[in-house]
């Protein structure tokens, strides 16, 4: 007679290495560390708007490969540098991919795209790929999957997402209350926007959950709550990017006492997930802020090195250099086209 009632359907456990051992290892850079701090109080001041400038979160959808994330890295930060008056860019590093159904779920949860789902180094490598980032002066930003890998990487990290599929989630409205950077909250996949404007409302005040701390034990988590956030449209059953949509996120903010503080995600469902929608949604959103709507504090793209996207068929030799392995991206081209042109309208409407 069976007698054992848990772990009925667990193939087994491995230990994952503790945030400090992983800290202890890899720890934050004096460079990087500024970098992160600066970054962070910027964003902090564009989404008060004490800073009038714009906030820019472009890059791949997501990381599959340190060479070419450091590369697109290199020629984001160039483009910086050019465009500074105006924009202020923060490097899209997306290590988590919540799936719908079934998929290669990131980088940390896959590192080697074999399936061996080895965690411990798919940490490390996203730890130092963040290090090497920072250390260049260019902030990284993130979506936030999984509760416990802040614990990992969160000091490495200027600005932070709360995902469409997570906005509803009691445990993440929790984890964001206690995260040290600005956060978005991009409404759901079907476009509901309340699910966004009450996260904001949830994560901007003490919490009190279940998380691991620094030695990786299960602990009690107090927060003080996070008071640096914003709303993300990325569409849902239609665009939400034109004006109605921008003043109805807007009136929804106002009605619950928030800051009026608005990204548009290019991407997504607001460019019908095709990569050539993108600049349609840009160009709008741009000419938007040019008329006045100092609602919009912020854009998103899904930027890489080349354009569209790769079906990954289990073998990583064979894949393209520099081509998404999830959703469709803008190539470098077309980013550096579309970045200046911003800049330019920007700048002469100021």
């Amino acid at each position: 007679m069976q007698t054992q009632t848990d772990d009925l359907r667990v193939k087994g456990y491995t230990r994952l290495i503790s945030p400090r051992e992983m800290k202890q290892a890899i720890p934050v850079s004096e460079a990087a560390g500024r970098t992160v701090l600066s970054a962070r109080e910027t964003i902090g001041r564009i989404l008060l708007k004490e800073d009038r400038r714009l906030l820019l979160v472009a890059g791949p959808c997501s990381i599959h490969d340190e060479k070419g994330a450091l590369e697109y890295a290199e020629r984001l930060l160039a483009l910086q540098q050019k465009v500074g008056d105006v924009l202020f860019m923060v490097m899209r590093v997306y290590f988590e991919k919540p799936r719908t159904t079934i998929g290669w779920k990131g980088f940390i949860n896959d590192p080697g795209l074999d399936g061996s789902c080895d965690l411990n180094q798919g940490l490390r490598r996203a730890r130092k790929l963040l290090q090497a980032i920072n250390e260049m002066g260019l902030p990284a930003g993130t979506e936030m999957v999984e509760m416990v890998t802040p614990q990992y990487v969160a000091d490495l990290v200027s600005w932070g997402a709360i995902g469409a599929r997570t906005t509803e989630s009691q445990a993440h409205r929790e984890l964001a209350s206690g995260l040290s950077m600005p956060m978005g909250y991009k409404n759901g996949t079907d476009g509901n926007l309340q699910s966004a404007v009450h996260a904001m409302v949830a994560a901007r005040v003490p919490q009190t959950f279940i998380g691991v701390d620094q030695e990786g034990y299960a602990c009690i988590v107090q927060t003080q709550g996070n008071p640096l956030g914003h709303i993300v449209l990325r569409g849902g059953k239609r665009p939400n990017y034109d004006a109605i949509s921008i003043a109805e996120a807007r009136l929804g903010l106002i009605g619950h006492k928030l800051p009026e503080a608005i990204m548009v995600d290019c991407s997504h469902a607001n460019s019908w997930k095709k990569f050539q929608g993108q600049e349609m949604v840009w160009r709008s959103v741009v000419e938007q802020r040019v008329a006045g709507n100092d609602g919009l504090v912020g854009f998103m793209l899904e930027s890489n090195l080349f354009e569209g996207n790769q079906k990954f068929g289990g073998d990583p030799s064979q894949l393209k250099y520099g081509v998404s392995i999830t959703d469709e991206c803008i190539s470098w081209e077309t980013t550096e086209k579309l970045v200046l042109w911003a800049a330019q309208k920007i700048a002469g409407a100021a």
